[in-house]
């Protein structure tokens, strides 16, 4: 009885899905307006841009009309649309000549414009999506079921950066093809989610773990005379019943984990869609061979996805084409596109429009082969060139990325936001909140990415339950620093530091601190310390926390332990594999590598004491201040001046250590003052290729422009006529006579001698001011020179120097002036003498 009702009750189900189908339906032939703003309003989309109302005045003639070869296409395609509704009668309307923006039919394929662009991020398929998807903004069909009636070139749909799922699929067909791709837009049908750009139920990709590919151990030979090993005395039984016991905890553990994930999808499930299989979508479909493309398949204009040919999201194909050809679906889609076979040669599977495509035939008879040439050379027509425009993208488009400059993509318990670079006056272009539940209420985690910034921060990653912040670096930080993680930037606080070892004197590769301690891993070092931890103990005083850190305030050394590799030089005996300076306790402890068939090391252990004993004598030393274990029973043990002289040495070692580990602390603190101002200053760095952004670039470009100005206004000056204040003194000169041409001489003459003359006496002028002015001033500091601060003798000093240097300046001046005068009225003279309009009648006078 329960199936009974169960199968009931999916009856019920599917007839009111299919009633809700029947009454979408008529809404939709009533009033497509009303039926596209119900499926909004649930969406919470509005439609704000009228594409009738754009500016249609400056583009081509090529998109408001067709050449005569285009409308023989047209002619073509409404001839082949009437045999494909006689031969199919049940299948839906072909989409193959769309109203343009200038509301001219347009055959699809003509709208492909393939454009190959400059930027290397926009030579392979992911890069072009990704700019598609993030520079276009969606917009959903007026009618879910049906095509656009119109499909606006791929120019136009740049400049309005908006388009639907067949202006998406052109766009990033027409930059794929460019590429080399060979590249398909196609006309079918995918799931509400694919249709609708939901991506609430999909996973982040930047959340998804990269698959990690398990290599199988190689098995070792066995050699023929190896040591056997020892016999395993374990019970058998007492084995299998653990074994058996973790296997049922095990399956117990993946069983409660498989309910949990069936309840989460069980929930997560979307609900029924009554247009499942009916909702119209555009995508593009890549196909193997060209580029290197080893598979063919789909990507989703709208999220820059890639998907499987027989993935579930697409659930048929009406048709295909590119900017040579037009192919119609003639395969089953019963079971969505998990079936199709692209092969376009197949007339079989693929019925093409123009017999002049590219794809191979299946493969026929000679005979038969040869008729079909015949035919195809009296009936080929080939694809008439695009009628778009070549697409150009400009530097500052591909730069800006999303509209307005940011996006916003809502994924599964995480929200993604995009920037454009230079938008965000910290660079950050990319940030990632991470929430606990679905309903994006609780943030768990957030991540910030970076561009351009002078600190070479690139990523910033905060847990919000943990308080723990991660910064990532660039290599080329002042400090070397590639990662700190921190709770607060306080000092002797938990802390992580990783460098960039290779550009660092010392090696160090990482840093880790609190307030109790401090350990240090180092790499490529010549004495071969990877690894240094150092104990600190409690201040005396604990208000003197590193105001100005100096080697008397800092925290008290406990212990420094430092560990070795292996140093291939010296004998293993010889070799410190680790030292312990115990500085409270006054003990060095050394331990050395092992040697070759030795499984233990040989060890020393010094005892510091006082320089004198009770009794006031010197103390140098004695057998009780070394405790030493050799390997190896032959080997003497070495003389006391011998070890007197090695604890000297470590002794000296451990004052350095000191310092080193006082410079180490020295070196957080400056690594937080840097980072606080960084984070404070926030600067960004500009390529000085970037003339629109480099301040300095534009200065430089803007004075160079001013000086090539004031170059041409001199140039016009110089091209002036000197002598036409003279001639307009003097009226018509027309015909002049010889009076007048020596008149003219002396009047031009007379007029630059009291030039010079004024110039000479201003700067004479200038000279006896300064000069007057030095004088008093000289006076002054002679009354007041007992009074007077060290300020003021500064100042006064400073002036005197100013105006030595002036007075000198005029000086110079005044005696090159005298000097040139002369010269410059010989070379007017000369000059007036060779005027054509004077020389005439001066030759006689020269």
């Amino acid at each position: 009885m329960e199936v009974l009702r169960e199968h009931e009750e999916e009856e019920e189900e599917e007839k009111q899905i299919f009633v809700i189908s029947n009454e979408l339906q008529d809404l939709e032939d009533k009033d497509p307006i009303v039926f596209l703003q119900t499926g909004l309003t649930h969406l919470n989309l509005t439609i704000e841009f009228d594409w009738s109302s754009i500016d249609t005045s400056q583009l081509p003639a090529s998109y408001k009309t067709n050449s005569a070869k285009e409308q023989m296409l047209l002619q073509l395609a409404d001839n082949f649309h009437r045999q494909y509704a006689h031969l199919c009668p049940d299948r839906q309307p072909l989409f193959l000549h769309p109203l343009n923006e200038c509301g001219v039919e347009k055959f699809v394929s003509t709208t492909v414009r393939p454009t190959l662009q400059p930027y290397p991020e926009l030579y392979n398929w992911d890069g072009c999506a990704q700019f598609v998807s993030d520079y276009l903004t969606m917009e959903p069909l007026s009618s879910p079921i049906t095509p656009p009636s119109y499909l606006p070139s791929p120019t136009t749909t740049l400049k309005y950066q908006r388009g639907n799922c067949f202006g998406f699929s052109v766009l990033l067909c027409s930059l794929l093809i460019g590429a080399g791709y060979d590249a398909y837009c196609v006309n079918g049908y995918a799931t509400r989610e694919i249709c609708m750009m939901d991506e609430t139920r999909e996973v982040c990709p930047l959340l998804e773990k990269s698959k990690k590919v398990l290599k199988e151990p190689v098995k070792e030979k066995v050699k023929k005379y190896a040591v056997k090993p020892p016999r395993d005395l374990r019970s058998k039984f007492e084995l299998q019943q653990v074994a058996k016991k973790e296997a049922d905890i095990e399956a117990a553990q993946k069983k409660k984990q498989k309910e949990e994930e069936e309840r989460v999808m069980e929930a997560e499930k979307p609900k029924p869609d009554p247009l499942y299989g009916l909702r119209v979508h555009a995508w593009v479909l890549v196909l193997s061979g060209k580029r290197e493309v080893p598979e063919s398949f789909f990507i989703d204009p709208f999220t820059a996805h890639s998907y499987s040919t027989t993935d579930d999201h697409f659930l048929g194909i009406e048709s295909i084409w590119n900017h040579k050809n037009y192919w119609v679906n003639v395969q089953d889609c019963w079971n969505g596109c998990k079936d199709l076979t692209f092969d376009l040669g197949d007339p079989v599977r693929w019925e093409f429009m123009l017999l002049g495509t590219d794809k191979p035939l299946l493969l026929l008879p000679e005979e038969e082969e040869e008729e079909l040439d015949k035919e195809e050379e009296e009936k080929g027509f080939d694809m008439p060139s695009s009628w778009v425009d070549l697409i150009q993208i400009s530097r500052k488009e591909f730069e800006t990325r999303c509209p307005q400059g940011k996006k916003v993509i809502q994924y599964k318990n995480a929200k993604l936001e995009k920037w454009a670079p230079y938008l965000n006056s910290n660079g950050m272009v990319k940030r990632l909140t991470i929430y606990e539940d679905p309903e994006c209420f609780r943030v768990l985690e957030v991540k910030d990415w970076f561009e351009n910034r002078e600190d070479m921060m690139n990523m910033r990653q905060l847990n919000k339950k943990t308080e723990v912040t991660t910064e990532y670096f660039s290599p080329g930080h002042i400090q070397g620093l590639k990662a700190h993680t921190y709770k607060t930037m306080e000092p002797e606080t938990e802390r992580t530091m990783e460098f960039y070892s290779e550009t660092r004197v010392d090696g160090l590769q990482k840093r880790v601190e609190n307030a109790k301690e401090m350990t240090e891993y180092f790499e490529g070092r010549s004495d071969f310390l990877h690894y240094r931890h150092t104990m600190f103990g409690r201040r005396i005083k604990r208000a003197q926390i590193l105001l100005i850190n100096t080697e008397s305030n800092a925290r008290p050394i406990v212990q420094i332990k430092e560990q070795f590799h292996r140093n291939p030089e010296k004998p293993a005996d010889e070799d410190v594999a680790e030292r312990i300076f115990m500085i409270l306790e006054g003990r060095i402890m050394l331990t050395y590598h092992c040697k070759d068939d030795y499984i233990t090391a040989s060890k020393k252990e010094f005892i510091k004491q006082k320089d004198v004993d009770n009794k006031g004598n010197k103390i140098i030393m004695t057998s009780d201040m070394c405790i030493s274990y050799q390997v190896g029973s032959c080997v003497k043990n070495k003389k006391l001046l011998h070890l007197y002289e090695m604890m000297l040495k470590l002794m000296e070692a451990e004052k350095q250590l000191k310092h080193q580990v006082w410079e180490s602390e020295t070196e957080v603190l400056e690594i937080l003052k840097i980072r606080e101002e960084e984070a404070a200053a926030s600067k960004l760095t500009v390529s000085m290729y970037d003339t629109e952004r480099n301040e300095k670039s534009k200065q430089q470009r803007e004075t160079m422009e001013r000086l090539m100005q004031e170059e041409r206004q001199r140039q016009v000056e110089q091209d002036l006529d000197y002598l036409a204040p003279f001639l307009i003194q003097m009226g018509s000169t027309e015909k002049m006579s010889k009076w007048q041409a020596l008149r003219l001489k002396e009047d031009c003459l007379n007029d630059f001698k009291h030039r010079l003359i004024d110039k000479a006496n201003l700067i004479q002028a200038r000279f006896e001011k300064e000069t007057q002015e030095l004088q008093k001033k000289q006076q002054w500091y002679q009354q007041n020179q007992l009074s007077m601060t060290l300020e003021d003798e500064d100042a006064y000093l400073m002036y005197c120097s100013d105006a030595m240097f002036c007075i000198r300046i005029l000086e110079i001046r005044l005696n090159r002036h005298k000097e040139m005068a002369p010269q410059k009225y010989i070379e007017l003279e000369e000059k007036l003498c060779k005027d054509p309009r004077l020389a005439e009648y001066l030759k006689f006078n020269v």
